[in-house]
Formats: structure tokens, sequence, C-alpha cells
């Protein structure tokens, strides 16, 4: 039985595959292929992450397959209840990659405060004959220790962001829908644990009261953050979107920027991914990556793992 892994998977997931007897194919197919090389190939399993898409006309011209995976939380490429709909499962691994976006929401926390997202794209231009400005410029940094961090999504990956911030000794805002109270439990190197009780608040509240706010929220018809949403928020405050792109409005956050009103905010995930608008990419104030929240090697693993598990109980 093949399986197709479009967007790639890790090699300890092919290896968990191939125990199983089943054979991976990692050709990287063209969307506009993707139908026919299915068909071709006899594939019984399609795996994705967040460049393929599987929507109701691939379902329904593929009669052979009979699961499809996304390596990751969101499915929102994918029309889940309609592949259901048709027998077919459909699977992924929300839980794999919570530690990795956590970690790089604070990798841009920590580069914002302390501006080396700027500083990096300035010392290679004018280290050389512009040190002193440059370290004056640069001389105004904040400690995260202290601040509030406001979560709006506090699903796995929002609690992840909960507990590193607890122990940089931030105070932890969060606000979901679906969601009033939470423990987070902290586990130590040397067998301790501590255990923090959050209760949700609503969304303008925590706006109102973060110093800091990351975006932990599925992608959306309209914009989690945007102009109103914005005015809310204290002068200085910082966001960070490792979400989805959509969830902010891009042309209010530079405003926002170009104002003051924030004092920078970093982006993983763009309205127009993946060819983002050009003056976002330009933006002095914007701390930026490639949409890599899941893109270590440790979540990889885990996602390959988990994925063969799933397909060797489901179709073995």
């Amino acid at each position: 039985m093949k399986v197709l892994a479009n967007d790639g998977i890790s090699q300890s997931g092919i290896d968990a595959l191939e125990q199983n007897g089943f054979e991976v194919l990692t050709t990287r197919v063209a969307q506009e292929q993707l139908e026919s090389f299915i068909n071709e190939q006899d594939v019984a399993a399609l795996l994705v992450r967040s460049a393929t898409t599987v929507r109701k006309d691939l379902i329904d011209n593929c009669p052979g397959l009979k699961l499809i995976g996304r390596g990751g939380v969101g499915m929102d490429n994918i029309d889940v209840d309609y592949a259901r709909s048709k027998g077919l499962h459909v699977i992924n691994t929300p839980a794999a990659s919570s530690a990795s976006v956590a970690e790089l929401v604070f990798a841009h926390l920590y580069g914002g405060v302390r501006f080396l997202f700027d500083a990096n794209r300035n010392m290679p231009l004018e280290g050389d004959s512009n040190f002193k400005a440059l370290k004056k410029n640069y001389a105004k940094g904040k400690e995260l220790r202290g601040k509030t961090m406001g979560i709006v999504g506090f699903g796995r990956i929002g609690r992840e962001v909960a507990k590193i911030a607890i122990g940089c000794g931030m105070k932890v805002v969060a606000s979901d829908s679906f969601v009033d109270d939470v423990t987070i439990g902290l586990d130590f190197f040397d067998g301790q644990s501590l255990d923090f009780n959050i209760k949700t608040v609503e969304l303008n509240q925590l706006l109102a009261e973060s110093d800091f706010i990351s975006l932990h929220v599925p992608a959306q018809k309209d914009y989690v953050i945007g102009k109103a949403q914005l005015a809310l928020m204290k002068p200085g405050v910082a966001i960070i979107n490792a979400a989805r792109g959509g969830v902010v409005n891009e042309e209010a956050l530079l405003e926002a920027l170009e104002s003051g009103q924030l004092s920078f905010a970093a982006l993983d995930v763009f309205e127009n991914e993946p060819t983002p608008a050009i003056k976002v990419l330009m933006n002095g104030k914007l701390s930026l990556s490639p949409h890599i929240g899941a893109a270590t090697q440790e979540a990889q693993d885990r996602i390959g793992t988990e994925l063969a598990s799933q397909i060797a109980e489901l179709l073995s």
C-alpha cells in the first residue's frame, strides 16, 4: 500500500511506515498534477502539511484514496467534513509541534525586546563604521520578566506558550471562546512540578491588559486583530502571529507600527503566503520568519512517527 508524503516527512516517519509494510513516496507533486499521480501510482494515503490542498474535486476524482493526513494542527487546507462523508480517514498531529511553535514565539519576543531583528540587519552594514550609534540605538531594551503575556486562543499551543511565559516570570492572561478554566502543569528537570490555574477572560480585557500578545487561533473568516482591536491596546504593546495568515489585518498592523501604538510585531504567517506583501517584508519594526513554527527536527520526528502510527492502525 502506497503513502504519498507530498510535503515531506521525517526519516523516522518513513522508517515507521516501511516497518509496517507501506511504500512511502516522497516525490513533490505539483498541485495540478496531484490527481493523476495519485491515480496512476495507486496511492492509498496522502500526507500533506500547509503547501498542498485537498479539496472536494481531488477527493471525488481519486477513488482509491483511503486516508488524508495533515502533519500539524490546522486542517484548513483539507475539506475535512466532505472527505469523512465519503468514507475517508482524515488525521492530523495536533500535539506534535506545540512546543516548537511556542519556542519560536519566544525567539521572536526576545529578539523584539532587544531589537535583535533590526540589529542583525544593520550590524553587517554599519557595524565597522557606526558602532557607537548602533549601540545607542539598541540600548533601550526591555525584560520580559514582570510583564503581562496575552494569549489569544488557549489550546495546545497557547498552553505551551503560557508555560514558557510563566517560567520567564511573566503574568499570563488568556482568552478563548471555548475554554473557561485551565490548569497548566510545569515539569522541571529534577522531577519537581507545579500547577498554575488560569481562567480565561474576554478578548477586550486581554487587549487592554497585555504588554505582549500572541495569537494561537485557527483560520478565521474575519480578522481577530484589526484596527478596532489595536485601538484597545496599551501604547507600545507587541504582537506575535505564529498561527495563521489572515487573523491579523496587516494594513492596520503596519499603521499601528508607524504610529508607535505597537513597539514591534512578529509574523511567521502572512495574509498573502507564500508571497507576502513587500511593504510587510521591508518594514523595520517587523520580525519575520517564513512559516517555520513547526519546523524543528524534534517536531518533525514526532509528526512523522505519529502519522505512521495512526496510518498503521487505520489501514493495516
